[in-house]
């Protein structure tokens, strides 16, 4: 199997339009200074890197337009060589930001991110983070202080509610499994970037009679949810949605609206040998082949609803056990 044939394509391929369904991917790590990234992103992806600001460079290739920046804003907008400051700071000003930039390169993260990708494209991504691991890219499980992502922001095949439904009911369902095959247990731990939804929210997302409109099943989730810090986070999809209805909610300027899921994954493993982009993406097509077979995802939302009674057999396995059988017993695995 090649690098390009690793990633597995979902049974529904195509949006409401008929075209192929793309995917936007962001990747954190380290290991590299911000220059050789730049340098490296711009032979393995094509392209003539352009420095926009500090610290963010636009790379135009074939695939569209990809970013490479040092994930801190405050560090991004610094300039000590401003005109405006006095000139004893200016000339001290470049030797305190080779200071800086040793600093943040040892502890915030480089970020690449990734223009809306067809999904049958996404083997550049796999080749991608493949041969950054070979330059010596780094990810969470280098240092503690390491809690590197990756994000996938996958566009949905239609918008309609009960589309919507089917994808939420089965992260919910997949939610400990999906984090077990993905978080480390020396980062993401020690913070609250990554949570789970609320479980009242789970109770009544996962009721049998739950067929909501569009503005109930924003109201519902917002109710419970309202922040940005959840594995999935659905505040950019609600802004394409419906963004004054969000704004009811939540008002945050770091909400970009895109008609897509935001799935934000626990850990970045790029420096394990092991470890792969289509590790995590085929796992992702495994929800979407639950979302997509509404008989199999009755059926495990059975399984759930057994799992919550009080039994010998629930006392003695995890819910992630039983999806990992489930799974594997028909044939998702």
């Amino acid at each position: 199997m090649t690098v390009h044939d690793r990633c597995k394509m979902p049974e529904q391929t195509t949006n409401r339009d008929g075209q192929e369904r793309k995917v936007g991917v962001e990747i954190e790590l380290s290991g590299l200074t911000y220059e050789a990234l730049v340098q490296h992103a711009a032979r393995l992806l094509g392209g003539e890197p352009e420095l926009t600001s500090r610290y963010v460079t636009r790379l135009d290739t074939d695939a569209g337009a990809f970013t490479i920046e040092l994930d801190s804003d405050p560090i991004k907008d610094l300039d000590l060589a401003d005109e405006r400051l006095p000139e004893s700071i200016r000339e001290l000003g470049n030797h305190a930001m080779d200071v800086i930039d040793f600093a943040a390169e040892k502890i915030v993260p480089l970020e690449i991110v990734g223009p809306p990708l067809a999904m049958s494209a996404l083997g550049m991504i796999e080749n991608l983070v493949d041969e950054l691991r070979d330059l010596g890219a780094e990810g969470s499980r280098e240092a503690i202080y390491f809690a590197f992502g990756l994000q996938l922001n996958p566009e949905l095949p239609d918008l309609e509610p009960e589309t919507l439904v089917r994808y939420l009911q089965a992260f919910a369902l997949l939610y400990d499994w999906l984090k077990s095959r993905h978080q480390l247990d020396i980062s993401r731990k020690f913070t609250t970037y990554i949570e789970p939804w609320s479980s009242r929210y789970t109770d009544k997302l996962m009721a049998d009679d739950y067929r909501p409109d569009l503005d109930t099943l924003m109201r519902d989730y917002l109710h419970y949810n309202p922040t940005r810090n959840k594995a999935l986070d659905l505040l950019p999809l609600f802004a394409h949605l419906n963004e004054s209805l969000l704004s009811e909610y939540v008002q945050d300027p770091r909400i970009k609206s895109r008609p897509t899921l935001h799935y934000r994954l626990p850990d970045c493993d790029i420096d394990n040998p092991n470890w792969h982009f289509s590790t995590v993406w085929n796992d992702w097509v495994v929800l979407e082949q639950l979302a997509n077979n509404r008989q199999d995802l009755d059926a495990l939302r059975g399984e759930f609803y057994e799992s919550r009674k009080f039994s010998f057999r629930n006392l003695t396995r995890s819910w992630r056990e039983t999806t990992d059988e489930w799974l594997h017993q028909h044939g998702y695995v």
